[in-house]
């Protein structure tokens, strides 16, 4: 038998950035699909359903914060090593304070009830789908690795929320927007060329789904998401005032981030990212939509376009979120056509578009 052909870096990072339709969640009255095309043979554009209940031991985590809740309440015996860290929390705190000025009973109680909320949350994942779209600028290879360091980032953040929280939190995407910044003093994932000017720039839209028709999520730079309202047929006009939107991941960093100044910055903002900061949209009336693309598709802009997907959308209001995904890609691939055929081929982008349907 012959010695098995490795896969190529593009086969490789290809498979990695491609959505698998197994994963995809299954609320309550929702239908969903999304799919990415690559203009070359790799892109940028990355597209990945999170389904919590097929990718994380939920049962083993409720299961490890109710008996964490119970431990932590129980005095560590006399000479005993600490079992957790509520545990050697305390031993630091007798060998700093006199015995009598450790409230340890209420510190106890306070990490206790800590982990009872951890069960809580991590028990609404059971009916909660993510959704994680990047476009990395440029289409190949190198933006192909670039948005493989945003999902690998996000996976890693994602099992330290899961283990500290039950959810995810403001904290995780101030993490990975660190993560795409230039350091100052060492080469990170995006690298750095003190001769050139240029830098590369992903994009990333992360949100939740809940069988409520509520979809929260936060947006690093890409297009806001299109509503379209069934009982109207139309995209139902946004007010893209009141949806916070950040720069592209690396490009802003928050004056009282500690690591502030290690990092360079396109733009300052005043603090870092809080609850207040996720932006809401609910879906109402059964058959309305929420539509999230990369500017593959659409770039948010244009109003021809926009009416363009607006009838694709309307004549296959009735149709599964697969069709009419697939509607609109192939309404994008044909346009690519168009472009090739007047000679404007760096028009061409990859492109991922995402159906989320109320039903």
């Amino acid at each position: 038998m012959g010695t098995p052909i490795e896969p190529g870096i593009d086969e490789y990072l290809r498979k990695r950035l491609t959505p698998v339709e197994g994963a995809i969640p299954h609320l309550a009255r929702t239908d969903m699909y999304g799919n990415s095309i690559p203009a070359e043979n790799v892109g940028g554009d990355l597209f990945e359903y999170l389904n919590f209940q097929q990718r994380y031991n939920i049962d083993a985590r409720i299961a490890t914060a109710l008996r964490l809740s119970k431990e932590y309440l129980e005095p560590i015996p006399e000479g005993r090593i600490p079992r957790n860290s509520v545990d050697q929390h305390v031993q630091w705190l007798r060998s700093k304070s006199n015995g009598s000025e450790v409230r340890e009973a209420e510190y106890r109680w306070a990490k206790s009830s800590d982990q009872l909320q951890v069960a809580d949350n991590l028990h609404e994942l059971y009916t909660t789908a993510g959704v994680l779209l990047v476009d990395a600028q440029g289409h190949g290879i190198i933006s192909a690795k670039i948005a493989s360091t945003v999902h690998d980032t996000f996976h890693a953040c994602m099992l330290g929320e899961l283990d500290r929280y039950g959810k995810t939190t403001a904290r995780l995407f101030e993490e990975i927007n660190l993560r795409l910044a230039q350091s100052v003093t060492a080469r990170n994932a995006l690298g750095r060329d003190t001769h050139e000017e240029a830098r590369e720039i992903a994009t990333m839209l992360y949100g939740e789904l809940r069988p409520e028709g509520h979809f929260r999520f936060v947006n690093f730079g890409s297009p806001p998401p299109l509503v379209y309202s069934a009982e109207h047929r139309r995209f139902l006009p946004m007010h893209i005032d009141h949806l916070v939107q950040f720069p592209a991941l690396g490009l802003e960093i928050p004056e009282d981030h500690p690591d502030r100044n290690k990092y360079f910055a396109m733009a300052v903002r005043p603090r870092q990212i809080n609850p207040s900061d996720v932006a809401e949209i609910t879906l109402m009336n059964p058959g309305d939509i929420v539509f999230l693309y990369s500017d593959g598709v659409y770039d948010g802009s244009d109003e021809e376009d926009r009416l363009r997907l607006e009838c694709i959308v309307r004549e296959h209001q009735e149709s599964s979120a697969k069709e009419i995904c697939n509607s609109i890609l192939d309404y994008a691939l044909k346009r690519d056509d168009y472009y090739r055929k007047i000679g404007e081929d760096d028009r061409i982008d990859d492109k991922t578009a995402f159906i989320i349907k109320y039903s």
